[in-house]
């Protein structure tokens, strides 16, 4: 093989797109060393060589001491910093092999942030400082001819404005995180002698911290009571109901007043308002808006949906995901996308519904990406089937893309006010007259419309019935992974990249439980309040975003990344000495935090053969094998004891509804998960053998 071009990419999957996208002699030949995958085209000319996502990390040059404060570090590859990440050795070593016999480098990474550091530390430090003569691909889809014009009209260096801002990133979240995470961890386990792994960061504190602060609230909120009154009038047959103009009334004597002097009375319409209104249509998703709808509609989480958005762009289905932007620029080909969206029967319709539109110009938002344009369908259509949640995705991505193009709505606010002696009521609604974008947006926008008989002014009704109503105030609710994520967008915390893994942490470090509706738990609670007692600036947003402004002013080359840091590392050194001037008593806490997460993890429920003792997971001094038994045993005051399978166990909070007993969920990976109660002599396990006979 004689010298050739060397192109880098993020991951083997995008490898092999641009090397079938280059090749102009049929396939690309796939070859592989030690298991590493690469790949030839035109004749050896090119070699295409992926990398395996970050293959190179922050690490602190001081190696074998687990200490804290640490201020020196390096970039070394992943696999002297990372247990489990040996198999990135044998890839580096094959890429520097390949980097020997190449004249011509070509980063073709993702072009953003991320994608931009692992090129660049690649070509720096796998294939001997080629950064600074490198080029670079850049490219929005994975589609044959987006691959070939970005091949064809390179850039002439890498983007080093972006690599240093990624940089900076990347070394103040390590410092924040290693010596704040180390802080915690090394405090718990000196007080108490047993390892837990503890985290924080530049942007898991603060984040922590707004759900903290709503968990408090919901707990110490005190509802107070209010009501609301309505009637049901009768209008030409058709019975509605009306409400109250006050939809809150705090006084009990002031509601039943009203709901006496309204029985037995007649009803005048005094106020007919009819108002014809335009809703626009929705702008362009960009990554955190995609995760909101994906959520609200289907319940996946922000990192599913952001993984399942990978997965369609690795598959040139959809434009890069990892996107802020709300913009569609016309050299994406409008028209193209759409005739070949055309080709699908499920969206043949709709397609050339929008061709046969003289222009096409897409409702677009304010946000603006440099690096990608909004998230957009390429046109390719699925080569293999997707899967249930892949399709979802994919079609709401489609049909937002088709959307921003529709005309806007029309419709018609009805606002009907009622005098029932001389108390007024309000009935309310909106009906559609045009569809525009809501014809091409369905079935992911619901259309509520009212239907009204004719109505006068000055009409009489007759009055069906008059209802009052008590209520209590709520708390706000819980957030959610949807409404977090927009806070967190809200406050400018984290990137578009990684807001959805700091929430996946929080759940992993046990800081929080219960996907719907988060819930702090008392080791959350604990790490926020070590946090604000004793670093208050590590969990405050206004400084966070401020070093998030520090990243952009990186970018535009109004400071140093080397200032950045020094200025983050000053932040730092007086929290890391008070942490550890703090550190027992700190551990205490932590400690007994963690003693009572481990229990409630254990406990099953409550024993219902003696009433007081809780039923707790335990494990056998002579078997080693687990079983549930009554915390009572240990006083000698409960025997009560079950047998349980060995894995897969998943605790409840149920009970079985024949026996009483607590039930458990067992998960075997091979079936989905299914309930069995404890009570081996329960009478739903004898049924079922009776019925197996």
């Amino acid at each position: 093989m004689g010298k050739y071009t060397l192109i880098i990419t993020e991951k083997p999957d995008a490898a092999n797109r641009v090397a079938m996208a280059l090749n102009l002699n049929g396939k690309p030949k796939r070859l592989s060393e030690n298991g590493v995958p690469y790949f030839s085209a035109n004749n050896d000319e090119i070699i295409v060589a992926p990398a395996l996502g970050h293959l190179y990390t922050v690490a602190s040059i001081r190696k074998g001491e687990w200490d804290y404060p640490v201020f020196d570090y390096r970039w070394v590859p992943r696999y002297l910093a990372e247990r489990g990440a040996s198999r990135v050795r044998v890839w580096l070593k094959v890429i520097s092999k390949l980097a020997e016999n190449a004249e011509t480098f070509i980063d073709a990474c993702d072009y953003d942030i991320e994608g931009s550091i692992i090129g660049y530390c690649i070509l720096k430090y796998a294939c001997g400082n080629k950064e600074k003569t490198a080029k670079r691909m850049k490219y929005s889809t994975l589609t044959k001819e987006e691959l070939q014009e970005s091949y064809n009209h390179l850039l002439p260096n890498l983007d080093f404005p972006q690599i240093e801002a990624g940089l900076a990133r990347h070394e103040v979240d390590w410092l924040y995180g290693i010596n704040l995470s180390r802080a915690l961890t090394k405090a718990a386990k000196s007080y108490s002698g047993q390892y837990a792994t503890l985290s924080t960061g530049r942007v898991q504190g603060p984040t922590l911290k707004f759900l903290e602060i709503r968990e408090k609230t919901i707990r110490s909120f005190v509802p107070t009571p209010y009501w609301s009154i309505s009637a049901k009038i009768n209008v030409n047959g058709s019975i509605f109901e009306v409400a109250y103009e006050k939809n809150v009334i705090e006084n009990k004597q002031e509601a039943e007043t009203i709901r006496d002097s309204c029985k037995k009375k007649d009803a005048e319409i005094t106020k007919i308002t009819l108002k014809e209104f335009e809703q626009n249509p929705p702008v362009p998703f960009d990554l955190g808006a995609l995760q909101s709808e994906s959520y609200r509609l289907f319940k996946y989480t922000p990192m599913r949906t952001s993984n399942i958005a990978q997965h369609l762009y690795i598959n040139a289905l959809i434009s890069y995901p990892r996107t802020s932007s709300q913009k569609l620029p016309p050299s994406i080909g409008y028209q193209k996308i759409l005739k070949n969206l055309s080709k699908a029967s499920s969206y043949q319709k709709i397609a050339f519904k929008l061709l046969a539109q003289p222009f096409l110009k897409p409702n677009e938002g304010k946000k603006i990406d440099p690096a990608h344009p909004a998230i957009y369908p390429t046109g390719n259509l699925p080569e293999k089937p997707l899967d249930a949640a892949e399709r979802n995705v994919y079609d709401l991505i489609v049909k937002r893309f088709l959307a921003v193009f529709g005309e806007p709505a029309i419709k018609q606010s009805v606002n009907v006010t009622v005098n029932i002696n001389d108390y007024f009521f309000i009935y309310s609604g909106a009906r559609t007259l045009s569809e525009g974008w809501m014809e091409y947006y369905k079935p992911y926008v619901h259309l509520t419309d009212v239907s009204l008989p004719p109505l006068n002014e000055g009409q009489k009704v007759q009055v069906k019935k008059i209802t009052l109503k008590d209520y209590f105030t709520k708390p706000l609710p819980r957030y959610n992974p949807r409404s977090l994520l927009m806070k967190m967008e809200k406050e400018e915390l984290g990137t578009k990249a990684t807001r959805a893994s700091t929430i996946q942490t929080l759940y992993d470090r046990k800081y929080l439980q219960g996907r719907e509706s988060m819930v702090v738990t008392e080791l959350g609670f604990e790490v926020i309040e070590v946090l604000r007692k004793y670093c208050p600036t590590v969990v405050s947003s206004k400084m966070t975003r401020m070093l998030e402004q520090k990243m952009d002013q990186i970018y535009h080359g109004q400071v140093t990344k080397e200032a950045v840091v020094e200025e983050a590392v000053e932040i730092l050194k007086p929290v890391t000495l008070e942490l550890k001037e703090k550190e027992a008593v700190i551990g205490a806490s932590l400690s007994q935090a963690i003693q009572k997460l481990r229990l409630d993890e254990r406990t099953i429920g409550k024993c219902p053969k003696c009433q007081s003792g809780k039923l707790v997971i335990l494990r056998s001094k002579k078997t080693g094998k687990r079983f549930v038994g009554c915390t009572n045993y240990f006083e000698h005051k409960c025997d009560d004891a079950y047998p349980l399978p060995q894995k897969g166990v998943i605790k409840t909070s149920g009970v079985c509804k024949i026996c009483g007993c607590p039930t458990i969920r067992v998960f075997t990976g091979i079936k989905k998960p299914w309930c069995l109660c404890l009570n081996l002599n329960c009478p739903s396990k004898k049924e079922k053998v009776n019925r197996e006979l």
